[in-house]
């Protein structure tokens, strides 16, 4: 069985995922605004919390430092705790993460990784303290990844909160159980690029039911969705 999945994402009107870009308003700026979007994660209540590789390297922060030696190093998964109070989970297909300690704000660091990541990158997670599971092929399986992560870890209730592209992935898959968006009183309005919300395509892949509308501080508006493929 995998966790129940809850995206939870911030946007300005335009769809842009990035508040360092948008617009100021008279309401509030990026350090309120982030407040708000921090006080939903918190009352979500999640197990733990989900991102991509980019938004990952910005808290990962180190550089790589495989073990001059090592040997039997496991393939399939490797869980150095099972007994956190949090996850932090981040998928990293081709193990370019390298992390300067095991946890994040003091949740446990779990990496989901392809079938084409050395050896010598599994044995310096090991040797960091991570946990990590990699899928049989090329690509990440999202959904064998989720039933292991609930069947070995114990999450039952999983918050992601990635990019563009990670969240359309785990859409257009069918493993979004509700959405939350936060809503911000802000353009990006960039012409220097699209404006993407979620990448990957989601034309009859997925449908969304309203359930609840909710104004927060700062002007930001909280829509929670239902989600069904």
């Amino acid at each position: 069985m995998k966790p129940h999945v809850i995206c939870l994402m911030e946007s300005s009107l335009d769809g842009s995922l990035h508040p360092s870009k948008w617009t100021e308003s008279p309401d509030g700026g990026k350090n309120e605004r982030s407040s708000v979007y921090e006080k939903a994660h918190e009352e979500l209540q999640g197990d733990a919390w989900l991102v991509g590789r980019i938004t990952m390297a910005e808290m990962a922060k180190g550089t790589a430092h495989p073990p001059a030696k090592f040997d039997n190093v496991p393939r399939e998964a490797y869980f150095a705790k099972r007994d956190a109070s949090g996850y932090a989970i981040g998928v990293d297909p081709k193990g370019k993460l390298h992390f300067l300690k095991s946890d994040i704000g003091g949740d446990h660091v779990v990496v989901l990784l392809s079938a084409d990541v050395p050896d010598s990158h599994l044995a310096e997670l090991k040797n960091d303290g991570i946990s990590y599971i990699v899928s049989q092929g090329s690509e990440i399986n999202l959904q064998a990844a989720l039933i292991k992560l609930n069947a070995e870890l114990g999450i039952k209730r999983l918050l992601l909160e990635g990019g563009a592209g990670i969240n359309g992935s785990f859409f257009a898959a069918g493993l979004v159980d509700e959405l939350y968006v936060l809503i911000a009183p802000a353009f990006d309005g960039r012409d220097d690029q699209a404006i993407v919300f979620f990448e990957g395509g989601l034309q009859g892949k997925t449908k969304l039911s309203l359930r609840d509308a909710t104004v927060k501080a700062h002007g930001m508006v909280q829509l929670r969705y239902h989600v069904s493929s």
